[in-house]
Order: structure tokens, then sequence, then C-alpha cells
């Protein structure tokens, strides 16, 4: 099989992530994967362990990053280059600098400059508008994707359709992530259960 996982959340991602970079390589040498992403939420604080996990199990690395931006685009940065992992670390640094601590702050005109040497993906939720999509192209050029992620919730053939017609709206090509928070389904409680703390709510009913 060959699939890269280009979506995945360690538990450096607080109260996201379920599971330590060491078990997500070690699940995704056992299934078969070719790469595994590791793309926590505007930090590179698991990225060391992430490396040694990688070596141990002979399953590449890709340096990566989910980044929420104030007007509400998700995207996930995929460093191609060196250039593009110093001017990755060079944006966490800001969203970080100009936010309260533990929190950051990143907008558009943050990442007006392309993020030169990274491929960039837009995470888009429903209901996302096609000005969204050409905003990407416009922005990232033949480096913006299109993720498609369908978790089996029973309305996974109209999600592929309005992915589908916003990849065609902004020239976009798709490409298959998971968005992994976990190694195993029986992690899911736990995963829940600290996502649940973050949004102050004992019970969370979905991933």
């Amino acid at each position: 099989m060959n699939y890269a996982e280009l979506h995945c959340l360690s538990d450096f991602s607080f109260q996201r992530g379920a599971t330590s970079a060491s078990r997500l390589f070690e699940r995704a040498k056992r299934v078969g994967y070719s790469t595994l992403a590791i793309t926590d939420e505007c930090t590179m604080a698991g990225i060391v362990r992430a490396q040694e996990a990688s070596k141990k199990h002979g399953v590449p690395l890709i340096v990566g990053n989910e980044l929420n931006l104030e007007c509400g685009t998700k995207l996930m940065v995929l460093v191609e280059s060196k250039a593009g992992y110093t001017r990755l670390c060079e944006l966490i640094t800001h969203g970080r600098r100009v936010s309260e601590k533990g929190t950051y702050r990143l907008t558009r005109a943050d990442v007006a400059d392309g993020l030169p040497g990274c491929l960039v993906l837009w995470v888009s939720g429903k209901g996302a508008a096609a000005g969204d999509a050409h905003w990407m192209h416009h922005t990232f050029g033949d480096r913006a994707w299109l993720p498609v992620e369908l978790h089996r919730q029973g309305d996974d053939d109209q999600r592929l359709n309005e992915l589908t017609s916003l990849a065609h709206a902004g020239g976009l090509p798709m490409v298959a992530t998971g968005g992994v928070h976990m190694d195993i389904r029986i992690h899911k409680q736990h995963q829940l259960s600290t996502k649940g703390l973050r949004h102050g709510s004992p019970i969370f009913p979905s991933a």
C-alpha cells in the first residue's frame, strides 16, 4: 500500500491528540504506510520525538503543522525544504508572539507570501465557499491541495460531492487524508475526554 498520511496530530497537540509519536509511527509501520506527517497545531515541540520515532520504525517523517487562521480558515502546512521549515517556524513564532501565552493568532495576511518551500492543504469545513478555494489557489498556486477526509458518519457521499465542487472551483488537486488523532480505536475515549476538557464539557460526542 503506497499511502502517506498527511494529517496526523500527536499528544503535543494539547487536549486534541491522544497518542505519542512513537505509537503513531509504530502503528504506521504495522499497517504499511509509506510516510507519516506530524501536523500538530501551531507547534514544533513534538518534532524531535517524531523524528526519533521515524528513524526507529523506518517510516519517513513529513514535518508539518495545522494552523487555524483568525477568519476560520484551517490550513495544514507541510514542509518541502529547509527554506520551508524556516518559514513555518517564523510563522509559528509570530503567531505565538502576538497572542496570549498558550494561544496564537494568525491571519490571511500572515501567509500572503504563499509560504515558499511548503505545501498547503485547506481543511474546508461544511458550507465552505468557492471564494475560499479561489483564495487558496491565488495565494499558494500549484502548492495548494484540498484534503478529503471521510469518517463514515453517514453523509460521506454528500461531503465528497461538496469537496469535489470546491476542488473544481479553485483548481485544487484532491488528496486523501485521515485527520488522525490516535493510533488505535481503543484510545478514542481518551481522545474524546481530553477534547471535552478543552471545550469545557465533560462529554464530547464526536472526534
